[in-house]
């Protein structure tokens, strides 16, 4: 029996459509954004995610330390899963790994703003805190005084993190002022390179949160850390949609946590 070429053609290219289909299949937000406490039980391991930073998370010779660090390892008094620690730099991937399920809990220094819990869930609030305005000091800046009014901020460009909360906050500036504040984010650096950047001279300014600041300040005399940007805020740890299990287990857990003298020497360690 004589096969028509053209119909052999055509289940040919159904297959390997097929095929390529499935090798670059990838799960949905509806099929990952499931995972609550009893799947997260059922592995056996809680994946938090966090970034490297001198205040969060540092490796100081064998030894792993920040206050970031030290809060989750006191979790394993209250839990008796696996407490899994991996690290992203980028905010944006960050909150992208929690949504299809990478990871489980983001663990940073940011604000619980509008735009974040449109994203995310958060926990109670841990930490509080104020977004500021690193430039230099008049010494290291060619005699340049410090912008001390939001209004010096007309038509001045920040570098920011890509997709930092502080984006928000610059743009009601802006409003505020009745002028255009720029900003620039960068996709590969957090908010300790950028100040490096200010401190080398590379960019002018840049926004973060105060304790981020006060620590880089107390090994770079050049850094002007003064000027608020916004008001106190407060910040948490957050989690993907629909995972109200999940939520309630972290809110008990760092509700006993911050009663604790364990916590109160972990935030006086790092934050006083």
């Amino acid at each position: 029996m004589k096969v028509n070429k053209a119909y052999l053609f055509l289940i040919f290219i159904l297959i390997a459509f097929a095929i390529g289909l499935f090798i670059s299949y990838k799960p949905s937000n509806d099929d990952t954004i499931k995972r609550d406490y009893d799947a997260i039980s059922k592995e056996g391991k809680i994946r938090f995610v966090t970034d490297y930073n001198s205040l969060g998370y540092f490796v100081s010779g064998d030894s792993v330390g920040g206050f970031n660090y030290d809060l989750i390892q006191l979790l394993k008094s209250y839990t008796n899963l696996d407490l899994d620690i991996m690290l992203e730099t980028n905010l944006g991937k960050s909150i992208d790994g929690i949504k299809d399920g990478k990871y489980d809990v983001l663990v940073r220094n940011i604000p619980t703003t509008s735009d974040l819990k449109d994203a995310l869930d958060f926990t109670n609030a841990i930490a509080q805190s104020k977004q500021v305005l690193v430039q230099r000091k008049k010494a290291y800046n060619d005699g340049i005084e410090p912008i001390r009014s939001h209004l010096q901020l007309a038509k001045k460009t920040i570098y920011v993190p890509e997709k930092s909360p502080a984006i928000l906050r610059i743009n009601n500036l802006s409003h505020e002022i009745g002028d255009t504040i720029y900003y620039v984010e960068d996709p590969l650096y957090g908010s300790e390179q950028l100040i490096m950047k200010v401190v080398a001279k590379e960019i002018d300014y840049t926004v973060c949160d105060e304790k981020t600041a006060k620590s880089m300040a107390a090994s770079n005399p050049e850094i002007d850390y003064k000027t608020l940007i916004g008001f106190t805020h407060l910040e948490a740890w957050a989690v993907r949609k629909n995972a109200p299990i999940l939520l309630d287990s972290l809110n008990t857990w760092l509700g006993k946590i911050k009663k604790s003298d364990d916590y109160q020497n972990i935030y006086k360690k790092y934050y006083k």
